[in-house]
């Protein structure tokens, strides 16, 4: 598989998420540059990169080896997601563009059109499509990055139950649109904050 140099940071990132790489096992910058089909310099620099947001450790004697998060860990990032995910929408309450309405919109029709007809298998990439959008449309990059990073771990770290009640979650995407069309700040963060508590129930 030959990748864009650009690229080996997320496609070492997807295979730590999705399992392909067990949690500490060695990454050896030779094995990974030929498994992506690129040089050293990419795969060196992508660890790096992997290491500052926690997916990777580097140890003595072993090197780069995909990290071992605690129980601890694995909680807090939890808890920090309900403190943001809030934030976020209120933003995009304040700032989101037409655009960022239209997919939304899109998102949850599309979200609740699979529901009705019982179609489960791609609610979950929707979901994470719905909430990456959000996140766009705060207008922060800061936020963006930070929402973004921890969808990322969260999904390593947790199996998530499909929800029980696929047709409230989807519900409460509506909700959350109409509160940010409307530019309702303090509600948008509201249904946001009950949302991600709910989420995490589900993890």
């Amino acid at each position: 598989m030959r990748i864009p140099a650009h690229s080996v940071c997320t496609a070492i990132r997807d295979d730590i998420v999705s399992g392909v790489f067990a949690r500490g096992s060695r990454l050896t910058e030779e094995v990974l540059a030929r498994r992506y089909g690129v040089s050293r310099v990419p795969v060196r620099e992508a660890l790096r990169t992997l290491e500052s947001e926690g997916f990777v450790v580097t140890r003595r004697h072993a090197g780069a080896c995909v990290a071992e998060p605690t129980d601890q860990e694995a909680a807090d990032l939890l808890e920090i997601r309900t403190l943001l995910e809030p934030l976020g929408a209120a933003r995009a309450a304040q700032r989101r563009t037409e655009a960022h309405l239209k997919v939304l919109r899109g998102l949850v029709r599309l979200g609740q059109e699979r529901v009705r007809r019982g179609e489960g298998e791609d609610l979950r990439s929707l979901g994470g499509w719905f909430h990456e959008t959000l996140a766009q449309a705060s207008g922060s990059p800061a936020l963006i990055a930070l929402l973004t990073q921890l969808r990322h771990k969260i999904a390593w770290m947790y199996t998530v139950e499909q929800s029980s009640l696929p047709a409230d979650s989807w519900a409460e995407h509506g909700a959350l649109v109409d509160a940010v069309a409307r530019g309702d700040a303090e509600r948008a963060r509201a249904l946001a904050a009950q949302h991600a508590e709910r989420a995490a129930a589900a993890h």
